[in-house]
């Protein structure tokens, strides 16, 4: 899928001197900005359905 977002002056060139300084392309940091984005809302989820699992396996336990 293609996407095409509208940056001001400022963040296209703090785009731009980060992208350079990691040696990618702006698009490349972008993408990559946007995949780790969206892997962290997975990642939360994980941890949240964790820590509720932990807090009620007492309960599951006796329920089973």
């Amino acid at each position: 899928m293609k996407l095409s977002i509208e940056l001001s002056p400022a963040d296209t060139e703090r785009l731009a001197k980060e992208a350079g300084r990691l040696g990618v392309t702006p698009e490349r940091l972008a993408h990559a900005a946007v995949s780790d984005l969206l892997a962290r809302e997975h990642e939360d989820f994980a941890v949240a359905a964790q820590r509720v699992l932990e807090k009620n396996r007492k309960l599951y336990r006796r329920l089973a």
